[in-house]
């Protein structure tokens, strides 16, 4: 540890100050304090600085206080106090300029948030390749984890998050293509592993597998192909996010399966969670193959088959499109959807916040039972944002009329 006069920050992951080898001011009781929330946002604030009104949000919420401007200068007040007494050496450290509170010059400070995002430009300016690659690698050691994970629910630090996390998928992207062209395929698998632990419920497994498969590792490659989905589905309670599964199913193609009898194949086949209860999550991919193949079953039967689009949107009623809240809903709506419908319906993500379900055997009355359902278990008291339907039959009579 360095033990010059820098403050030395950490966000990515958690938030600690460490001056002098010594790390400070973020005791267990700390985490979530007004203390703590006021010194995130000042030191990251930089030369910008927060506003008055800006830091009375972050510290007060929506708490009814008689004088906010008195309690401010008291809890400032109070920090300061608070840092001299741990240690930091006699200065202002938070300064009032012209309505606007800013870190004091007197005490340098490092941020790792910054030092990353730092690193990743000096990357993406680089022109020598193996420069390059080394940067980007050192940027993605750099990332270990969200950007002040307890406090996503503010707006700065979701935005900020969401910046530093697309940094990250950029750092890990572009390192791969450049391990890729050096084929360079055990730096792939190690890369792969980190970037799964760091940023789980994304795509990066499929890095590892394309690695062990590259270095013709298949059996290791199938292992955790199975290792994969059985995760997401046992621990989690649902199967991995549906970018990993097509991206997975694309190179599960690459590997030879060993002879088999019939009933290894079938069991198999089937999987241990084949008992789970709930509708049949799957691919966007594997969706569609059902689709047909029902399409396909039940041209003569006339069975009765709806497909219906379910879009999460906010409290206006718009489709909401991107950010961190999206993200948890849209696990959220996915949990939901598979608690109300049945082992023998499809279901599967369409894009950011919209989900497919294909409901067999059913009434147009019976869709709207399912809705109600859904609504039940994704709606809450707090929670603004909604689902819109749609309903389509996707199959028609013997008599070629569409069923209604």
């Amino acid at each position: 540890m360095e033990t010059n006069d820098t403050l030395y920050v950490k966000m990515l992951g958690g938030f600690s100050m460490t001056y002098k080898g010594r790390e400070i001011g973020t005791g267990p009781k700390s985490r979530d304090s007004q203390f703590v929330r006021l010194l995130e946002a000042v030191i990251f604030s930089g030369q910008k600085g927060f506003r008055r009104s800006q830091l009375e949000d972050i510290l007060f919420e929506e708490r009814e206080i008689n004088d906010v401007s008195h309690m401010l200068r008291t809890i400032i007040y109070n920090t300061k106090k608070r840092l001299e007494k741990e240690g930091l050496p006699p200065a202002s450290y938070i300064e009032n300029r012209d309505g606007s509170y800013y870190w004091t010059d007197e005490i340098p400070v490092e941020i790792d948030a910054r030092v990353f995002e730092r690193i990743y430009k000096e990357a993406e300016d680089e022109k020598d390749p193996d420069v390059r690659l080394r940067l980007y690698l050192e940027a993605v050691d750099k990332y270990t984890g969200e950007f002040l994970p307890l406090q996503t629910q503010m707006i700065w630090v979701a935005q900020e998050d969401r910046h530093y996390r697309n940094i990250f998928c950029n750092c890990v992207q572009n390192a791969a293509a450049l391990l890729r062209m050096n084929k360079d395929y055990s730096q792939l698998e190690n890369l792969g592993l980190y970037a799964s632990k760091i940023q789980p419920l994304s795509e990066w497994e499929s890095l590892t597998m394309e690695a062990l498969i590259s270095m013709g590792r298949d059996e290791e490659a199938r292992k955790l192909y199975e290792a994969t989905e059985s995760y997401y589905m046992d621990e989690l309670g649902f199967r991995p996010t549906f970018s990993t599964m097509n991206l997975l199913e694309k190179l599960s193609g690459q590997l030879e399966h060993k002879y088999a009898l019939l009933d290894e194949i079938q069991m198999a086949l089937t999987g241990s969670h084949d008992q789970v209860p709930g509708g049949f999550v799957c691919s966007y991919p594997a969706f569609q193959g059902i689709y047909r193949m029902v399409e396909r079953m039940t041209e003569r039967g006339g069975q009765s088959i709806y497909l219906m689009l379910c879009t999460i949107v906010d409290k206006k009623g718009d489709p909401m499109r991107d950010g961190a809240l999206l993200d948890r809903l849209n696990g959220k709506l996915l949990d939901a959807i598979w608690h109300s419908v049945r082992r023998s319906d499809a279901v599967c993500r369409y894009g950011k916040g919209q989900f497919l379900t294909l409901l067999v055997n059913t009434s147009r009355e019976d869709c709207n039972i399912v809705q109600k359902r859904i609504n039940y278990h994704f709606l809450s008291g707090t929670q603004r944002a909604g689902v819109q339907y749609y309903v389509n039959s996707v199959l028609m009579t013997p008599d070629g009329k569409e069923v209604k």
